[in-house]
């Protein structure tokens, strides 16, 4: 807030709290102070669930904030109406259990529940629900490369697929219509990630490609399909790669996975060395092509 006297002949000259005016030493000196005071107070760092709720907002107190989260095991923190998620680089199986998604969808107030990719995917499915201008909803996934963005696309599209489930069983509708739908909702993943994912110096699983996916609801808001576009693929990947780098998964998946019947229709040698194949020595757990082959 700023507050401002209008001078008259006698008034002094009016001070901005922005620090435009006055004595900016003094200013940035409280200032200091402030967040001294701020960051000191170590134990209750990790309390703060809303970045909002930071006070005074600088890098260091936000970034001291998700640090402390993230030394409790507590990876997402509200920022307003934007959710912060750090990448634990490790299995939380717990954070993304059937259980717990249920336990988001059920919940009146999901808001008022600990900041999880779920509360987003949750407001987004009520105010389809709703049918209040305008219904379309849309979530915006970004960060950095290691980040977590494949990770999270993951978790949504499980989380919709979910409770389509438990929405058709709620109306009655054919259990296999509702089985074939989230299967191939979900299958769609391994396979944009087998052709346009690669392992990179900073992710073994690094998305080289932007995607938009929609999902799609029919008026009684049941899952009924979804459509992926695709854009801006890193084509070159496919001729050049960056040292220590590798191509898609999809070449790994398939001369390492790939039967004898299908080596010989598609002229693979056993144990052959492909130049456009770096780094083949390394195994990851995206090499496996039976995933990539049961979803397509």
């Amino acid at each position: 807030m700023e507050v401002v006297s209008a001078p008259g002949k006698h008034s002094r000259p009016a001070h901005q709290i922005n620090g435009l005016k006055g004595n900016p030493s003094c200013l940035n000196e409280s200032y200091e102070e402030k967040v001294k005071a701020f960051l000191s107070d170590e134990d209750k760092l990790h309390l703060f669930d809303d970045l909002t709720k930071v006070n005074p907002v600088t890098t260091a107190t936000v970034l001291k904030c998700l640090q402390a989260r993230y030394a409790t095991e507590v990876f997402y923190t509200n920022a307003g109406c934007t959710l912060v998620a750090v990448n634990p680089f490790q299995p939380i199986l717990y954070l993304y259990s059937p259980e717990l998604m249920r336990e988001y969808h059920m919940a009146p107030r999901p808001r008022e529940l600990k900041p999880h990719i779920f509360t987003e995917a949750e407001q987004a499915y009520r105010n389809v629900q709703s049918q209040i201008e305008p219904v379309n909803q849309s979530i915006i996934v970004s960060g950095e490369s290691g980040a977590g963005k494949t990770w999270t696309s993951r978790c949504l599209m499980k989380f919709y697929a979910t409770i389509a489930a438990t929405a058709a069983s709620a109306s009655q509708m054919d259990n296999d219509t509702v089985e074939r739908i989230e299967k191939r909702v979900l299958d769609s993943n391994p396979v944009m990630e087998a052709f346009g994912n690669a392992c990179t110096l900073r992710n073994n699983n690094s998305s080289r490609f932007g995607k938009y996916i929609q999902l799609q609801l029919d008026g009684t808001r049941l899952l009924t399909g979804a459509s992926v576009q695709t854009y801006l693929l890193e084509k070159t990947r496919v001729t050049h790669q960056a040292p220590c780098e590798r191509n898609f998964h999809i070449f790994y998946q398939i001369t390492k996975g790939a039967s004898k019947d299908e080596r010989h229709e598609w002229n693979l040698p056993e144990g052959a060395d492909f130049s456009w194949l770096p780094n083949s020595g390394r195994n990851l757990e995206e090499d496996c092509f039976e995933i990539t082959k049961d979803a397509m």
